[in-house]
């Protein structure tokens, strides 16, 4: 892609668009600052103001619209703050997406982001899933709209993940071992029916943080209607956050008998997911957390 002519293209659509931040005069300066394979991340600052702003080739273009839409979904529940979306499109060949600039430091991980999590949880939907497809990470995530959460999980979340796992040369004992527990979803939700909860759906501590005043942000979502207990199982899959965010959490909104094998079975798809990202690393713990739940469900 012409680098200056995408530039110079959405720099003119912000200075078109009433209160963004390409509104000051100035030179604009651009700094890569990140991405992943399908997208490349910036900070652009004219004048005093600064934006962040994601581009991808037109092919990608609807993993920023899938975004903008799951930003403008938390941020109406008034519940946790995001980034707000500034401006997003098409210029000169890329897509791109504009946010405010938020100054995240240290922290935030706590009891305030556990009470706002709990809030965002409370929105629900008749149904489990999304109006739209989107991703986690770079996989693409299905979101067809299911009655009942366990079909749901099973069909959108781990079966994609097994199959996708075959693909890339981890079949063999993870795929027999996968078919197996794929029967046996059904019998590890039986019991359980959670409200279809608007999540934020890849929520690790590295999409989580706060502002210097104390309040929390999230970003980068992955958003669709599910189980809450999904959310709260990634927080703990990697570390980062606080104890006081658990019991600020369990306050407001206390989890159900069982959450702790759900928990495992929730945190099997973003595993699953990280070994179809990352490789043979992640098939060890794949395998054995398929193996746990299988001897769980009986």
């Amino acid at each position: 892609m012409n680098g200056v002519a995408w530039q110079d293209a959405l720099v003119a659509t912000l200075r078109a668009t009433p209160g963004a931040c390409g509104g000051e005069a100035g030179v604009p300066a651009w700094s890569r600052i990140g991405g992943n394979a399908l997208s490349s991340v910036w900070s652009l600052a004219i004048g005093a103001s600064r934006c962040f702003v994601k581009v991808a080739d037109n092919a990608n273009g609807d993993v920023l619209a899938a975004e903008v839409d799951a930003l403008r979904a938390i941020a109406q529940t008034h519940s946790v703050r995001v980034p707000q979306v500034v401006a997003g499109g098409q210029a000169q060949g890329v897509a791109f997406l504009v946010l405010e600039w938020l100054n995240i430091v240290e922290g935030g991980r706590d009891a305030a982001l556990g009470r706002a999590l709990a809030l965002l949880h409370a929105h629900t939907a008749p149904r489990f899933g999304w109006h739209r497809d989107n991703t986690i990470g770079t996989t693409p995530q299905r979101n067809d709209w299911h009655d009942e959460w366990a079909a749901f999980f099973r069909d959108m979340r781990l079966a994609p993940q097994f199959e996708l796992a075959g693909r890339n040369g981890h079949g063999g004992r993870l795929a027999k071992a996968g078919e197996r527990l794929l029967a046996k979803v059904d019998a590890l939700l039986r019991g359980h029916a959670p409200a279809a909860s608007l999540l934020h759906g890849d929520l690790w501590a590295g999409n989580a943080g706060r502002l210097a005043d104390g309040t929390p942000v999230v970003f980068d979502p992955s958003t669709y209607h599910g189980d809450r207990e999904a959310d709260l199982a990634m927080t703990e899959l990697f570390g980062g956050f606080a104890p006081e965010f658990y019991a600020a959490y369990a306050e407001a909104a206390p989890l159900p008998p069982g959450h702790e094998t759900r928990r495992t079975l929730y945190n099997l798809y973003h595993v699953l997911n990280h070994l179809n990202l990352f490789g043979a690393a992640y098939l060890e713990r794949a395998e054995g957390m398929t193996a746990e739940l299988t001897a769980v469900a009986g």
